[in-house]
């Protein structure tokens, strides 16, 4: 009882209270310090939220658009890599696996900037494609790490009956190992959504200004004075992920359903 009393005591300081503190910024007129709990409340975030409301779900839209592309990207991308690394040895995997998982340890800023330079040659630069592919080649490392272990956890066995039969490599791709590595897609997915989602730099750099994004339009307003507005639509800022998560596990539970698997 004890121990369940601690946890739930650190699970309230580390994920609540923020919550708590960025609600009673979103309805207060001012909080200053010394104050420990706000004295006047008032509006006019809400006011804000409503009288931007266009440009607002504008970036909102474009930042699920371009994370949910640069999820499919990484997907394409990783498949066949993911399965090469968990079904095959040969020297200099190591090495070879290391290279793939690179540029999730390379800090953006000198991602970006070298990259960008390439992308203003090829024409992509300040394109929607353009911060698709980029958080694709950033993001890519988490999804192909989740891809490999599904693909570890699962075996060839069944790729083998299949082939057996007489399917085709594409045949048993689609029918067989996607359904499989389902929970590991989905698992790579939430954590490149997120990266894609919350990314600033990147879709600064290379979206140009042209690409909208909900991180672009709330950093402002993050370092403004006024500490409101930003709080609210930080607080929307993290209601959007928690609706899509709970709509993609809703929709794996009717496919498992659907296909007896559950």
């Amino acid at each position: 009882m004890i121990r369940f009393m601690l946890l739930l005591t650190l699970f309230f300081a580390v994920f609540v209270s923020p919550l708590i503190v960025l609600l009673l910024y979103a309805v207060s007129s001012a909080w200053m310090f010394p104050q420990i709990n706000p004295t006047d409340f008032d509006l006019r975030s809400i006011s804000y939220l409503l009288a931007h409301k266009e440009d607002i779900i504008l970036s909102l839209f474009i930042s699920c658009a371009y994370s949910f592309a640069t999820v499919l990207l990484t997907l394409v991308l990783t498949v066949l890599p993911a399965k090469l690394f968990a079904r095959t040895s040969f020297t200099g995997k190591a090495f070879l696996e290391g290279l793939f998982l690179a540029p999730a340890l390379i800090p953006p800023m000198a991602f970006a900037m070298g990259a960008h330079y390439f992308f203003i040659h090829l024409g992509i630069a300040d394109t929607f494609m353009g911060v698709v592919i980029i958080l694709g080649l950033y993001s890519y490392p988490y999804m192909l790490r989740a891809l490999t272990a599904g693909y570890q956890t699962h075996g060839e066995g069944f790729a083998i009956c299949a082939r057996n039969i007489g399917a085709s490599s594409l045949r048993i791709l689609i029918t067989i190992e996607l359904p499989l590595l389902l929970p590991a897609i989905v698992a790579g997915a939430i954590i490149v959504f997120l990266v894609s989602f919350s990314e600033y730099f990147l879709v600064f750099l290379i979206g140009g200004g042209t690409v909208p994004s909900y991180s672009g339009y709330i950093f402002p307003l993050l370092n403004s004075s006024d500490k409101s507005v930003a709080s609210l639509l930080t607080l929307i800022f993290l209601i959007v992920p928690i609706i899509l998560f709970a709509l993609i596990d809703r929709i794996i539970y009717a496919v498992y359903r659907k296909r007896g698997l559950m």
